[in-house]
């Protein structure tokens, strides 16, 4: 064999070894106690903030149009409790550990697939650590001015208005994701032993209604790909706004923040079961 033959292949078993190295540290931190104990404290805060969201979306459904029924509105609903600077110490670490747990989840020996569904949350989970510390800081953002912001954004570039559009047909996606989801309760594969008949409805209710609302907000961003206009993109809280004015547009949003509260409960069941 030629020389020139040779490095590649060295090159490919230094990369194949590297790579299972990798896997196997992965491997160990996804074993370790405390990243467990962290990604079931994420999930429990995860399962109050909808808890917090679902009371807030019926209360603008009843007609409080200064609730905010999104991750920001219920990090302000913590901070404005007796304990507020401490829960959202709790929601920053719990946030943060689960984001690890996913980042974990990318480098362990699992498919593609499953390894970029844990990319995307580890960037979800740790975004929510970064809102709850501006939280905590006293520079509070929020979601929907994030969102028309980062919509501005993409408009500035070339091509801006298709990446909108795309990254609406992304949501779109991740709505459906969430319905078929509940609908067909994949969500079992994510617990280590079938859920009892209450926490399989509540899982069922709380992903539906999740994904619903994503579909919104994925029509509102493919709104303002077509207009050109940055402001009609929003977060969940003018999603569930839009919705509000459509014919039984009360009882809709009514019906998504109890979807919200069932999916909070669900939570809580996960942080006891959760694959991990």
């Amino acid at each position: 064999m030629a020389a020139s033959d040779a490095v590649p292949d060295e090159v490919s078993d230094a990369v194949e070894a590297a790579v299972e190295v990798v896997a196997d540290a992965a491997e160990d931190v996804a074993a370790h106690p405390v990243v467990q104990h962290g990604a079931r404290l994420g999930y429990l805060v995860s399962g109050v903030l909808h808890l917090i969201m679902g009371v807030l979306a019926v209360r603008l459904a009843s007609g409080d149009h200064t609730a905010s029924p999104d991750q920001s509105g219920a990090l302000a609903t913590v901070a404005g409790t007796p304990l507020g600077w401490a829960l959202l110490g709790l929601c920053v670490l719990g946030f943060a550990l689960l984001g690890l747990w996913q980042v974990v989840q990318v480098a362990r020996r699992r498919p593609i697939g499953s390894r970029g569904k844990a990319a995307a949350k580890a960037v979800l989970y740790l975004a929510l650590a970064a809102g709850a510390v501006g939280f905590m800081r006293g520079t509070p953002a929020s979601s929907a001015a994030q969102t028309r912001d980062i919509t501005a954004l993409l408009m500035s570039w070339p091509l801006g208005a298709a990446l909108v559009g795309v990254a609406g047909l992304v949501v779109i996606g991740v709505g459906v994701f969430h319905v078929v989801k509940g609908v067909q309760k994949r969500f079992v594969a994510d617990l280590v032993e079938r859920p009892g008949r209450l926490v399989g409805v509540l899982a069922i209710v709380g992903y539906v209604a999740k994904g619903l609302a994503l579909l919104v907000v994925g029509g509102l961003f493919l709104r303002a790909a077509w207009t050109h206009d940055p402001s009609g993109s929003t977060g969940l809280d003018g999603a569930l706004a839009v919705l509000l004015g459509a014919p039984f547009g009360p009882a809709l949003v009514a019906g998504i923040g109890l979807g919200f509260a069932a999916y909070g409960l669900y939570s809580f069941a996960r942080a006891r079961f959760a694959r991990t």
